[in-house]
């Protein structure tokens, strides 16, 4: 893991839970075969940095819906 990636990721992500959940579900979907929205270095680099790369780039951001009721908002 490419700690500079990282950094650049955690700043673009206020949450580092929220990151780590962009993080595992961009790279199980690369491991899936969907494409990278960056060039790889290389054709060996690792998913986990491709999708730090791919956030700390904006390719990726969070939506957060706060609107969303649950059960004890309805009571």
């Amino acid at each position: 893991m490419n700690i500079q990636l990282l950094e650049a990721a955690k700043s673009r992500v206020g949450s580092v839970p929220v990151l780590i959940n962009m993080v595992s579900k961009r790279v199980k979907q690369l491991n899936a075969g969907f494409r990278p929205y960056v060039k790889p270095s290389g054709p060996d680099e690792d998913k986990l940095d491709i999708a730090l790369k791919e956030i700390s780039e904006g390719k990726i951001i969070a939506e957060m819906d706060f609107s969303v009721s649950t059960e004890t908002d309805k009571s």
